[in-house]
C-alpha cells in the first residue's frame, strides 16, 4: 500500500490528472529533501518513467524535476515524464535539454454545466434512457466494501476478456481498487439486482475535480449503462461543486493541438500508422468517437517529456514496456494472436449462421 506521505501529499498538491493514480499499485516513490514532493514512477530498461508530473506546488517544480533527474542520473538512467500537462511543457520549454512530443489529448467537462449541456444533447439523452428502460440503477459503493466484492471481479474480468491486448497497467491499472481508495468514488450499476458495470473516479485536489479513471462493464450491461454512469458521476461532482473532470488521455487523439506538429518526423509515421491498423488492438477510434458523444467543452493536449535532446525511439520502448507489462514486442504478439482467434470464431459463426439459413429455405 502507499504510504500516507505520499497520499498526503497527493492530496495537498496534485494538479496533473494522473496525481492519484501514483498510489496505484506498481509505481515507485521518491521524495525530494528540499520540497514537500513526490514522483511516482516506474523503471523500464535504462528510463525512469514518470507517472504525469512530480507532485508539488507550483512554485518548486522546476527545482524538484531538475533534483530528480539528478537522481535518475545516480541510477545511470535518463527520465521521461508520461501523460505530462501545459504546465509541464511551458516550465521546460525553454530547456535544450528536454524533448517533448504529442501522444494524444482528453476531453474535459465543467461538472457544474453537465445538465445545460444534456438538455441540449438529444441523443445523449436517449442513451441514458435506453439503460434506464431495462431497469438499470445506479448507486454509490464505498471503495473499501468494492475491493474484495466478487460481482466488482466478474465484471472487470468479463471487460478485460473483450480487449484484444492483454489488460495494460502504468497509467491505465485495470485493477485499481487494488491501491489507494479513501478518496475515490466507486458508482455500481444494476440490473434485476447484479451489479453489471462500475466506474472509479480520483480526485485531482488542485484543480477542483475528478478524473473518472475507469469504466468497466459485463457483456449484460443494455446500451447506455456507461452514459448512466457517467452522467451519475458528472451530477455526484457538480453537487460537491466540482469545478473539472476529466475521462482521461485519447492516445493519438486527434484532437491534440495540433496533433504531432512538433513530434520527430519517424514519430509522426509511426502515429499515422497507428490510426490506420492498431484499432483490432485497442480502440482509439471508437474512444474518441464516445468522448466526442459526451460533447466536452475543451481538450488538453497530453505530452511524452523526455529528459534528452531529441526525443529517441528508446524512450517509446520503454514507455511502451510499461504499460504493457512486457516486452512491447511481446504484447503486440499476443494482441495479433488474440485478434486471429477472434476473427477465426466471427468466421466461423457467420459460416454457422449461413448454414442454418440455407437448411431453413431448403
Amino acid at each position: 500500500m502507499p504510504s500516507s506521505d505520499a497520499r498526503e501529499l497527493v492530496m495537498t498538491y496534485g494538479w496533473n490528472t494522473t496525481a492519484y493514480q501514483i498510489l496505484n499499485p506498481g509505481l515507485a516513490h521518491w521524495y525530494a529533501v528540499g520540497d514537500r514532493a513526490v514522483v511516482g514512477y516506474v523503471r523500464r530498461g535504462d528510463v525512469l518513467l514518470v507517472a504525469g508530473a512530480p507532485v508539488c506546488a507550483l512554485d518548486s517544480l522546476r527545482a524538484v524535476a531538475i533534483e530528480f533527474e539528478e537522481f535518475a542520473r545516480t541510477q545511470g538512467c535518463r527520465v521521461c515524464y508520461v501523460c505530462a500537462a501545459d504546465r509541464l511543457r511551458d516550465l521546460l520549454a525553454d530547456s535544450n535539454r528536454h524533448a517533448a512530443v504529442v501522444i494524444g489529448a482528453q476531453p474535459v467537462w465543467d461538472p457544474r454545466r453537465w445538465s445545460a449541456m444534456l438538455a441540449g444533447n438529444r441523443a445523449l439523452r436517449a442513451q441514458l434512457n435506453r439503460a434506464r428502460n431495462k431497469h438499470v440503477t445506479i448507486e454509490s459503493l464505498p471503495p473499501a466494501a468494492g475491493r474484495d466484492d466478487a460481482q466488482l471481479q466478474r465484471v472487470l474480468a468479463a471487460w478485460l476478456a473483450t480487449r484484444a491486448l492483454p489488460p495494460l497497467h502504468f497509467l491505465v491499472e485495470p485493477y485499481t481498487l487494488a491501491g489507494a481508495v479513501a478518496d475515490r468514488i466507486l458508482l455500481i450499476a444494476r440490473r434485476a439486482g447484479a451489479i453489471v458495470a462500475f466506474l472509479v473516479a480520483s480526485p485531482v485536489p488542485a484543480r477542483n475535480g475528478y478524473l473518472i479513471e475507469q469504466v468497466a462493464r459485463s457483456p449484460q450491461a443494455p446500451n447506455g449503462t456507461s452514459e448512466l454512469l457517467i452522467d451519475a458521476a458528472m451530477r455526484c461532482f457538480a453537487a460537491d461543486g466540482r469545478a473539472y473532470a476529466t475521462l482521461g488521455l485519447v492516445a493519438l487523439s486527434t484532437n491534440a493541438d495540433p496533433l504531432g506538429a512538433r513530434n520527430p518526423l519517424w514519430l509522426r509515421a509511426l502515429i499515422t500508422f497507428a490510426r490506420a491498423h492498431a484499432n483490432r488492438f485497442y480502440n482509439f477510434r471508437g474512444l474518441e468517437r464516445f468522448r466526442h458523444k459526451l460533447m466536452p467543452e475543451r481538450w488538453e493536449t497530453i505530452y511524452a517529456i523526455s529528459a534528452e535532446r531529441r526525443f529517441s525511439v528508446g524512450t517509446l520502448y520503454a514507455i511502451g514496456a510499461a504499460f504493457s507489462g512486457i516486452a512491447p514486442w511481446r504484447a503486440v504478439a499476443r494482441g495479433a494472436w488474440r485478434a486471429l482467434v477472434h476473427e477465426v470464431r466471427s468466421l466461423r459463426r457467420r459460416r454457422s449462421l449461413h448454414v442454418d439459413r440455407t437448411v431453413r429455405t431448403a
